[in-house]
């Protein structure tokens, strides 16, 4: 089945610890997947050291361009400022990216600890962060106002959106404010944006046209978030994405195809793989629109379908929900690092972007970027490849894999828990909700093979009843409270509005669960 797509987000302000029950539940969570609730000693003080540094000298001094960072509210690890002008040949990108190897000592305590951390992990209590506070949130982190040591991209794109040069160089640059997506989007829809900020626009809209033409997509589903309040409460909303994220987006995305590109010309690098739709998947997919009765053309492709759905729309959002099947199977390919052959492997594009993509804009929060940075930087340079960058490399598709399993595990529970806690007493209770993914016929075969055997040993042998075959398991969306847990039933219909009771609600076992009513 699809995965949902949720976000924790930001704690703004200390959690009060008024729900005694959820608190408990989320540090046992943490407990059992071995989440650290600090850093050691020793990363403390050299993380500390580093800060204490001046690392913006001897750079080029870029602080006259008023960059600006857009991010959830509350955000400080504030990895990316954006500056974009208008060119006699189409545009100018200038993406500035936290600089962290000026501040990690490579093979030090900061860097060992890192490299064991993987990426941040968001929870509705507590953030745990990959780099130290005094790093992700102060230091290192492209506050507004202060000089901050940065990589700076220059990214050409000409009238159409298309990448025409690329070069990444490092710099001291110095953010001019620190916006949100909100405030980016209601500056645009009421005219009062500025010409940098209706650029962003601009050529966010131009890049989504040419990803729509090399066969991209981009997923529209609403995101399922965890609200924590400031009496230590929390709460679930769905919140569809604002046009504004989807631009912004589109400026990392560029950023990463075009750090692809210097990847592949000089030899050594990692790219963010993602193979090609199953075509049973999308057969399935195909069917899936019929019976939720949207039209889907031979002739139009499945990225140009997505761009005429609107997820506010009960059985267009089922759809959505449905179509995240196909994206499975992301990884990480390097090349050129100690100990690997020359040349750059086969089948390393990206299938929902259409393009070889690298992760870069993002290294105080997931560990790779670090790397794939110094990569550029190096090539751009035209300097050897650090031989730590190197050596890292082989390694860093594992250290990736197992860190991003345990941080969608750890999301995915912290909302179960949020669920079971908002529902907890309600057990009996008739809601509406929207029936968004249903197990197609394979699973419930092997679901029902499975739930025979055992009741066939229960009964000593004996063959389970017809009533074992009947019963459909699916998940559906309840709009208040915002949640999305599995429901039970003969003959779940997709997309269709439903009437569901609640048969569990466990704040311990972190588990939520319908019936048709």
């Amino acid at each position: 089945m699809p995965t949902r797509n949720l976000r924790v987000a930001p704690t703004v302000a200390p959690v009060a610890p008024a729900i005694d029950p959820v608190l408990a539940a989320l540090t046992a969570l943490r407990d059992e997947m071995e989440i650290p609730a600090e850093f050691p000693r020793p990363v403390l003080e050299e993380a500390a050291e580093a800060a204490r540094r001046d690392v913006t000298d001897g750079r080029e001094d870029l602080r006259d361009l008023p960059f600006v960072t857009i991010d959830p509210p509350g955000s400080m690890d504030l990895d990316q400022a954006v500056h974009l002008e208008r060119t006699a040949g189409g545009y100018l990108v200038r993406y500035a990216i936290a600089d962290l190897a000026e501040f990690v000592a490579p093979g030090g305590a900061l860097d060992t600890e890192v490299n064991e951390r993987g990426m941040t992990l968001y929870g509705p209590d507590v953030r745990t962060p990959l780099h130290p506070a005094v790093l992700s949130e102060a230091a290192a982190s492209l506050l507004p106002d202060v000089d901050r040591a940065a990589a700076v991209w220059h990214v050409d794109l000409d009238e159409t959106g298309e990448i025409t040069r690329a070069r990444v160089a490092r710099a001291r640059v110095r953010s001019t404010a620190r916006l949100t997506y909100e405030q980016v989007q209601a500056r645009l829809d009421a005219g009062e944006a500025g010409e940098m900020l209706d650029l962003l626009r601009e050529v966010g809209l131009l890049r989504e046209e040419r990803e729509r033409a090399r066969g991209g997509v981009s997923l529209n589903v609403p995101e399922q978030d965890v609200v924590a309040h400031e009496d230590g409460s929390f709460g679930l909303e769905f919140r569809s994405t604002l046009p504004v994220e989807g631009w912004n987006a589109q400026v990392s995305l560029l950023t990463g195809i075009a750090a692809a590109r210097i990847m592949r010309s000089g030899g050594v690098g990692i790219f963010r793989t993602l193979p090609a739709a199953d075509p049973r998947d999308l057969a399935r997919l195909r069917r899936t629109a019929g019976a939720l009765g949207i039209d889907w053309p031979q002739d139009v492709s499945y990225g140009e379908l997505l761009a005429t759905l609107d997820s506010a729309t009960s059985r267009h959002a089922a759809f959505l929900n449905e179509a995240t099947s196909l994206f499975r199977g992301a990884s990480y390919a390097p090349f050129g690092g100690t100990g690997q052959p020359a040349g750059v492997p086969d089948d390393v594009a990206h299938a929902a972007i259409a393009a070889e993509y690298a992760h870069v804009t993002a290294p105080l929060r997931r560990l790779v970027d670090r790397y794939g940075t110094e990569i550029c930087l190096a090539l751009c340079a035209g300097d050897e490849v650090p031989a730590w960058v190197r050596d890292a490399l082989p390694g860093l598709p594992r250290t990736m894999a197992r860190t991003g399993q345990r941080a969608g595990s750890y999301e995915r529970a912290s909302v179960d828990i949020v669920e079971a806690a908002l529902l907890a007493g309600r057990v009996g209770d008739v809601f509406d909700g929207v029936v968004v993914d249903v197990e197609n016929d394979e699973e419930r075969r092997r679901r029902a093979a499975k739930e025979a055997d055992r009741a066939a040993k229960d009964a000593g042998g004996a063959l389970p009843g017809p009533e074992v075959q009947e019963v459909v398991r699916g998940q559906v969306v309840i709009a208040d409270p915002a949640v999305r847990a599995g429901v039970e039933g003969v003959g779940l219909p997709l997309g269709e509005a439903v009437r569901v009771r609640l048969r569990e609600a466990s704040i311990e076992r972190r588990r939520v669960g319908f019936e048709l009513a």
